[in-house]
């Protein structure tokens, strides 16, 4: 089992400032780093203070030239927003940036708040076309002159300028229903899953569409499949309680966020009131308590083991969580240092 880290700039209110979320980003990745931590991953969004994060390579190359070894991850670019060749050119200018140490992962998008600001009209199985249409190029542009007519794009013969470091720079498709697994491992990608707070079962779910994917595409060499969880390890009881109604709260505004339909101003969502998120029938913390991965160093372990025997080769420690930025640390350094030694070598 290999460990990462996902992680973003967020923030619910301006009292913070941007710039102390950047270097709050460059040291909870530092953690990671010193920490034995396989990857660091860092999303695309835009216009939302939610996640602050719109460009991910920008990140990377920074982070790049602070780190030395960890491996440095788009989770994810979302691929209708880009051109083929601008971002099989600048995922190669960023494995350059970060010595060769770019994983490219990349979806369909989520947000129709984004779809409408980035690209008017846009829907989902339309983006996950535009997807399907330009993963097998990107491999293709990265070894020399591609010609393309498709649904999407169309140019005559082309190349990424620059190449990447990498011979196969790795590519991750975020996958969910039985199509994108069967997608993702046809074409040789490793795979994104997330069951957000859906819990064990749909966790088990995701990894029975993924291996029969793999069951379906027997000449493939099996890919392979990440897991993306919110983690927290707590202190102790006390703790626990706190982080779980903290995980409610941010459900609550991720929710706010995906329906689309409350007041943005500036970039901030309308506050939801605490009545709201108390009232919430999914989210409360009992339910977080049991559908993510929060709780004392040897509870953490053993749930992360179970997913361990499932086929998991790669757990992702969601930090995201509009915890303030100290807990955040505190969990991430526990995590590191209690956690992972039970799982190596």
């Amino acid at each position: 089992m290999k460990f990462s880290l996902f992680v973003h700039m967020e923030r619910t209110a301006p009292e913070k400032s941007h710039s102390e979320l950047f270097s709050e980003l460059e040291t909870l990745v530092k953690i990671a780093e010193d920490g034995g931590m396989e990857t660091a991953w860092i999303g695309e969004h835009h216009c939302m203070e939610f996640t602050i994060a719109p460009n991910p390579f920008i990140n990377i190359a920074y982070l790049g030239a602070k780190t030395k070894r960890i491996r440095l991850g788009t989770g994810t670019v979302v691929a209708p927003f880009w051109h083929p060749l601008r971002l099989a050119g600048e995922a190669a200018l960023a494995d350059l940036a970060c010595q060769g140490r770019l994983d490219l992962g990349i979806a369909r998008g989520a947000y129709q708040f984004e779809y409408e600001r980035l690209s008017p009209g846009l829907d989902a199985m339309e983006a996950g076309k535009k997807m399907r249409e330009m993963v097998p190029l990107l491999p293709a542009l990265w070894k020399g002159d591609v010609t393309h007519e498709g649904e999407f794009w169309r140019f005559p013969s082309s190349t990424s300028v620059p190449k990447p470091v990498q011979s196969e720079l790795p590519v991750w498709v975020a996958a969910r229903d039985p199509n994108s697994h069967a997608f993702a491992v046809a074409n040789g990608c490793n795979v994104q899953v997330t069951p957000l707070a859906a819990g064990d079962e749909e966790v088990e779910s995701l990894m029975e569409r993924f291996n029969q994917a793999c069951q379906n595409s027997p000449d493939v060499p099996r890919p392979d499949i990440m897991l993306l969880m919110h983690g927290y390890v707590a202190e102790n009881e006390k703790d626990t309680e706190a982080a779980v109604k903290d995980l409610a709260k941010f459900y609550c505004y991720f929710e706010s966020w995906f329906q689309n339909k409350a007041p943005i101003k500036n970039g901030f969502i309308e506050a939801l009131s605490e009545e709201h998120i108390a009232s919430h029938p999914r989210y409360t913390p009992e339910n977080m308590k049991k559908n993510l991965v929060v709780g004392t160093p040897d509870e953490v372990i053993e749930r992360i083991r179970g997913y361990e025997k499932m086929g998991y080769d790669q757990f992702s420690f969601w930090i995201d969580s509009l915890m303030p930025f100290e807990r955040k640390k505190a969990s991430l350094e526990r995590f590191v240092r209690d956690v992972m030694p039970a799982f190596a070598a």
